[in-house]
């Protein structure tokens, strides 16, 4: 073919020849009907119409036994054009005519081939879109799964930590609640603490009262007295072992001490005790809490008066709180402190400090407020005309004790 194009047949065909050899020893029968197309294509191109016929002829031959349409047709294309070449048109025309039906042949077969490569394409792209639906499938259930999986860890983290939240704050809560309870008891026992060591004292200032008044008005007057003292004593021991009393309770042991003051004095003042309607039966308070106040209102507020004087205690409900009021018409907390800073015979009050302590326990186990205030009382001049003890409880109930 290379001598070919650079126009040299006689290479061309001795090249042409050795390849015929070479085929015919191998039985190659494509390779010789190409041989043979190329050197009759030679022979027509030279004009030897005779010698191109022949190896056309061959070449047909090797191309119908093996059934190559595509070298049919040119093949049978050649004889047409050689055959109109030698003035045979009848055979030119029955050979362009075998042209044709071997070019529609390869035509309905290049069709054929085309349906059946579009049919396996279809299914191919078919299967492939199947797969890739199938793989999209795979891959969203996997992609589920792993959310649902993670979700799932999640779950259980959180569960792990709620569960773990809950046990902190029940141990939390416990050991609070441990916590509040052990300062409640400890809170108990010191004000039960606190409580007994009032009581002593208030032994302390009767039996002094007792002695005094047996000294100035003789044995009979002093039977008298320790009886309503025996009394009073009665009631303060069979109250001393609660840490909550009743309010009436509280005034009938104020009453029975009010009275034995008024005997120790020659009724040197008179006094009034008034409940609110607001307060329930069952309020209580704890016992002895407004004794100490009571007695300073006698002893440095009206007994160092020259007048008649006046004690007035109150109990009343104010804004979720009880009020305990103590007022006296004495001489007021000023003169009455100074006085006993120049007295030889002054000493600390203990029951005071003690009663302080009380409310401060108060109000650490109730967490409520509790204290105490104290105003001097004066007329429209300005003058001093007593004192005024006031004491702030939280709200408690006998039941609650």
């Amino acid at each position: 073919m290379y001598y070919k194009e650079i126009k040299k047949p006689s290479e061309a065909l001795a090249q042409y020849s050795k390849a015929l050899t070479t085929f015919n020893s191998i039985e190659e029968k494509f390779g010789l009907s190409d041989t043979y197309y190329f050197i009759g294509d030679i022979f027509y191109e030279q004009g030897k119409w005779n010698e191109a016929l022949v190896n056309t002829n061959k070449s047909l031959a090797l191309a119908k036994e093996l059934d190559v349409l595509d070298q049919v047709q040119i093949a049978e294309k050649r004889l047409s054009e050689i055959y109109e070449k030698l003035n045979q048109p009848q055979e030119a025309l029955a050979h362009f005519k075998l042209y044709n039906i071997a070019k529609d042949s390869i035509s309905n077969n290049e069709n054929v081939r085309n349906s059946v490569r579009a049919e396996m394409n279809f299914e191919f792209d078919k299967k492939e879109a199947l797969q890739k639906k199938e793989q999209e499938k795979r891959e969203v259930i996997y992609s589920e799964e792993a959310k649902r999986h993670q979700q799932q860890i999640v779950f259980v983290i959180l569960f792990i930590l709620l569960a773990f939240g809950i046990v902190f704050l029940i141990y939390n809560r416990l050991q609070l609640k441990k916590t509040l309870t052990l300062q409640k008891e400890l809170a108990e026992y010191e004000q039960k603490a606190l409580h007994l060591q009032m009581n002593p004292h208030f032994v302390f200032n009767c039996l002094g009262s007792i002695s005094s008044f047996i000294v100035q008005n003789g044995t009979d007057s002093a039977i008298k007295y320790l009886s309503k003292f025996s009394k009073l004593m009665r009631l303060t021991l069979e109250y001393s072992k609660e840490s909550l009393i009743p309010i009436d309770k509280e005034i009938e042991s104020l009453q029975n001490y009010l009275e034995l003051e008024q005997l120790r004095f020659n009724n040197k003042f008179n006094f009034s005790i008034i409940k609110s309607q607001e307060i329930e039966d069952d309020m209580a308070l704890p016992p002895l809490l407004l004794q100490p106040f009571v007695e300073n209102a006698i002893i440095h507020g009206v007994i160092p008066k020259k007048e008649m004087g006046s004690i007035a205690i109150r109990f009343e409900i104010e804004k979720e709180s009880l009020l305990c009021t103590v007022e006296d018409s004495g001489i007021g907390f000023q003169q009455s402190k100074a006085q006993k800073e120049n007295s030889v015979a002054a000493h600390k009050s203990m029951a005071l400090d003690i009663t302080k302590k009380r409310l401060e326990m108060i109000e650490s186990v109730t967490r409520q407020k509790a204290n105490v205030t104290m105003d001097e009382v004066k007329n429209e001049q300005g003058e001093i005309v007593g004192t005024k003890v006031t004491l702030h409880l939280p709200l408690q109930y006998q039941n609650n004790n």
